[in-house]
């Protein structure tokens, strides 16, 4: 083989080993940064990550919410009208925040199973439901009063 041979094989094996790296980084972050959606009934069946943050999205159940004496956290339910999961949250909710309604709140499950938010997000009139939550409560068998948009 020849000198300059030898060398350009060299540059392209260079070449393609950067391009795997960087490419193997890059969908390691991507992996990372997920954040996936699971309802009530998936986190309680223990489909939900433990070690990781998700989004758990329901309806608040009614009656469910209770305040303590601190007056930041807050303790409520969230069902898909299947099972129900108990949510902690330390923080203003949005003005929109209401029981009945569904939300989507992002945070991660404590040793007990209890889900403890760090954000919560709340529809933003009484049209909308996120779609997420939507889809769960179709998946359960609850006809929800605003369809879910397939077309996205």
């Amino acid at each position: 083989m020849s000198p300059k041979r030898k060398q350009r094989l060299i540059f392209v094996s260079v070449i393609v080993l950067g391009i795997g790296s960087a490419s193997a980084l890059a969908l390691m972050a991507l992996g990372e940064n997920l954040l996936f959606f699971f309802s009530p009934s998936q986190m309680v069946a223990g489909e939900a990550p433990t070690s990781r943050e998700f989004r758990l999205g329901g309806l608040v159940v009614d009656g469910s919410l209770t305040r303590e004496a601190d007056g930041l956290t807050v303790h409520f339910e969230l069902t898909d009208t299947i099972k129900t999961a108990t949510v902690v949250y330390r923080g203003i909710l949005p003005d929109l925040f209401r029981e009945g309604q569904g939300i989507v709140a992002k945070g991660q499950l404590d040793p007990k199973g209890t889900f403890v938010a760090s954000e919560v997000l709340a529809k933003h009139d009484e049209n909308y439901m996120p779609p997420e939550v939507a889809e769960a409560l179709q998946k359960a068998g609850v006809p929800s009063p605003h369809p879910v948009d397939e077309s996205q």
